[in-house]
């Protein structure tokens, strides 16, 4: 079964360094990388304890406990929710604008509403965690309202992953170019 959100599009491979935005449809929201392995990992390991959630619920099923196989099939329908939607986080990109999903949120902003997209050198989450270490973050300064950050080196996707974390952050620059009004 094809998980089209887990990957970028072939576009982003080697092949199409030397272009920016190498669509033919701009009007799909797209995220510009692929996911890191931390996040790949992460969600893995929870499909993984769903698995099992499932399992138990079969067999909680089968004893005739019916309440008991119903909270176990809803904690793994839950856990399944949850690394689905953590493979979904990151960065979007199109012609209307900049998404930036979160576990729990999304924020999409319009690029009529963006005044720069910019990568800065500043204190940075670790993997998401309330720990902070010096790296990079993408920025995206909006007319009204503080600057949302976008990407950042240290996050799940780009942990060690120095290339890949400039790639992206100039491609989405990219798309600020092409598309925020001048």
């Amino acid at each position: 079964m094809p998980l089209p959100f887990l990957t970028a599009d072939r576009a982003f491979d080697a092949t199409t360094e030397d272009v920016a935005l190498p669509f033919d449809d701009h009007d799909h929201w797209r995220r510009p990388y692929r996911p890191g392995p931390w996040r790949v990992a992460a969600a893995a390991l929870l499909l993984l304890l769903a698995s099992f959630v499932l399992l138990a619920a079969v067999i909680t099923a089968a004893a005739g406990a019916v309440p008991g196989a119903a909270l176990c099939l809803g904690l793994a329908a839950l856990g399944i929710a949850v690394a689905l939607r953590m493979l979904r986080m990151g960065t979007w990109v199109s012609r209307h604008g900049v998404r930036r999903v979160s576990l729990l949120t999304t924020t999409t902003v319009p690029w009529n509403q963006v005044t720069a997209v910019r990568t800065v050198q500043q204190p940075v989450r670790w993997l998401g965690l309330p720990r902070t270490v010096q790296g990079q973050a993408l920025l995206l300064v909006r007319r009204r309202g503080e600057p949302l950050p976008l990407l950042t080196d240290h996050n799940a996707d780009f942990l060690s992953r120095a290339v890949a974390f400039d790639r992206s952050a100039d491609t989405v620059e990219a798309w600020s170019d092409e598309y925020r009004p001048a």
